[in-house]
């Protein structure tokens, strides 16, 4: 079939299917699937899949995952969590597998009274963007894989090649659901994260840890509070270690890149009480030169020498402990060959050139450059709001990038 004909009838079958594809992002929005809560936002994805002709299977995360050299620290066990795998088995004679992934854990939505409507109620507005938590980050990268593999099985027919769809979690603390899939050989020649990179390719991600620091005071009544040690008083010079260790990853750079962000404290557990505990929860990025191990070293060595001038802290040193996230930066090769793939359906579906960005933050796409050794990229709709409030995509723009992926799944599977 000429280039020009499938590009055609790939665009008229996003036409036809791209309501069903918002009503099915409406249907995972609707699905509060923070940690821990996920399998209802999985079952959507999976009965999606089934309908596309996947073959849809539950992969058990071992629960030894966090004993992983590249696993994130496990919030929570993993009995009766799993993730989601489809398989539409290619029609053979060629062609380049190819996996999609992406992840139906969502972050916290915060006060929903700060909302302009329920953050699980997903609303469609006046301007032409869905509203609610997860609505860009990320479910909405699955509206769009599912758009353009239907437009191109309703253009073409099945691909040579397989195609893999993986619905991970914990993307968003740890990484480790899809590390479990990855260590379980479910990879492909190619790998597509599905994020939402506003239409550009994001191939480059920095390191990322998360820390735990626990504060102790000397508690007492309120009425005699200076013979206590307030625990809250003491989270100041790990605020200024945590800055200057900020400072110190940023040297050099014309804008700040390694983010250190100080995301959660919790302190006492009474007004007249001076509290004599307290834990800071922060995230660092770090750039390729530095091991997550090291990142930590840093993120500890930073927080004592601050915690040295003060007299009480340079005798009960803050505990730094792992927590969450350890993921290594990572990078796709510029003259990878799935890029060129996605640049030239960019160019055939646009009209234009595709650009090439990178992220202060991780994606999941680490797990299969650094550990499978297998090229990954991400591509998606536009978004906003990124875990803030009335977190929202644009709708046209996943018709927009399923034009693109169809075209790079065709280029890619073979037909």
């Amino acid at each position: 079939m000429p280039l020009f004909e499938l590009g055609r009838r790939i665009d008229e079958a996003i036409g036809a299917h791209e309501g069903r594809a918002h009503a099915f992002l409406e249907r995972l929005v609707a699905e509060p699937s923070v940690l821990g809560n996920e399998r209802g936002a999985q079952a959507v994805l999976a009965d999606e899949l089934e309908r596309l002709g996947f073959e849809v299977s539950w992969l058990e995360i071992p629960p030894g995952i966090g004993d992983d050299p590249a696993a994130g620290v496990p919030p929570l066990g993993y009995d009766g969590r799993a993730v989601v795998v489809g398989r539409l088995r290619g029609s053979g004679g060629g062609g380049r597998s190819l996996l999609v992934n992406g992840h139906l854990d969502v972050v916290p939505a915060g006060d929903p009274d700060a909302w302009s409507t329920p953050p699980f109620a997903p609303t469609r507005a006046d301007d032409g963007w869905l509203h609610g938590r997860g609505a860009g980050d990320m479910k909405c990268g699955f509206a769009m894989a599912a758009l353009a593999t239907e437009a191109l099985l309703a253009a073409a027919g099945r691909p040579r090649a397989d195609l893999t769809v993986v619905g991970a979690i914990e993307e968003e603390c740890t990484g480790n659901g899809t590390l479990a899939t990855v260590r379980a050989g479910v990879v492909a020649d190619g790998v597509l994260v599905a994020e939402p990179t506003d239409l550009k390719a994001l191939t480059s991600g920095v390191g990322v840890v998360w820390v735990d620091v626990d504060i102790v005071g000397a508690p007492g009544h309120a009425e005699v509070a200076r013979e206590g040690v307030n625990a809250i008083d003491k989270v100041w010079p790990v605020l200024e270690g945590l800055r200057a260790l900020e400072r110190e990853l940023n040297d050099g750079l014309g804008a700040p890149r390694y983010h250190v962000n100080v995301g959660q404290l919790s302190a006492g557990d009474w007004p007249s009480v001076v509290p004599g505990a307290a834990t800071v929860r922060a995230r660092v990025g770090f750039p390729s030169t530095v091991a997550p191990d090291d990142a930590v070293a840093r993120t500890r060595a930073a927080i004592a020498a601050r915690a040295a001038e003060d007299p009480w802290l340079a005798d009960h040193q803050p505990v730094v402990r792992p927590s969450g996230f350890r993921a290594a930066a990572y990078a796709l090769d510029d003259d990878a060959e799935l890029l060129s793939v996605l640049r030239a359906a960019h160019a055939d579906a646009h009209g234009e050139p595709l650009e090439v960005v990178s992220t202060n933050g991780t994606t999941d796409a680490r797990y299969y450059v650094n550990e499978a050794r297998v090229p990954a990229l991400c591509f998606g709709p536009r978004m906003r709001g990124m875990h803030g409030i009335d977190e929202a995509v644009e709708l046209a723009s996943i018709g927009a990038a399923a034009r693109t992926v169809a075209r790079f799944m065709a280029n890619w599977m073979g037909l």
